[in-house]
């Protein structure tokens, strides 16, 4: 039997701050989507992103307390090259985002930035080099 990659889910504590990051960085979440307790914005090829209250996961695992730090990275390619990057790094922690390590041209040659999520997950802002 084979499985085939369809989901990438993200454990929320703030739905409607988490909905409102990822459609800052382009992701499509349907309206309404902020006041749901699980949200799902369509990927290309087919894959999905969701957004899963704290409240949903414990409706399955009572005990469940999350981990303090994750182990899972997001990436997502900017569209405008490095300005891209620069340009929405800068955008988000201007409304408030943390900015983990601001842009640089990384040696895998990539301009590349770190932010966190309201949640505090590591979210990775890339475009390649010229």
């Amino acid at each position: 039997m084979n499985a085939r990659f369809d989901l990438v889910s993200v454990v929320v504590s703030d739905m409607a701050a988490s909905v409102a990051f990822y459609r800052r960085i382009g992701l499509d979440f349907p309206a309404g989507a902020e006041s749901q307790p699980h949200a799902e914005a369509e990927l290309s090829g087919g894959l999905r992103f969701a957004l899963d209250s704290e409240e949903v996961i414990r409706s399955f695992l009572p005990d469940w307390h999350g981990v303090p730090e994750g182990r899972v990275g997001l990436a997502f390619l900017c569209d405008g090259g490095p300005r891209g990057v620069d340009d929405l790094y800068a955008a988000l922690v201007a409304e408030g985002h943390q900015g983990v390590r601001p842009p640089w041209d990384a040696p895998w040659g990539q301009r590349y930035a770190l932010v966190a999520d309201p949640d505090g997950n590591g979210v990775d802002l890339f475009a390649p080099l010229p």
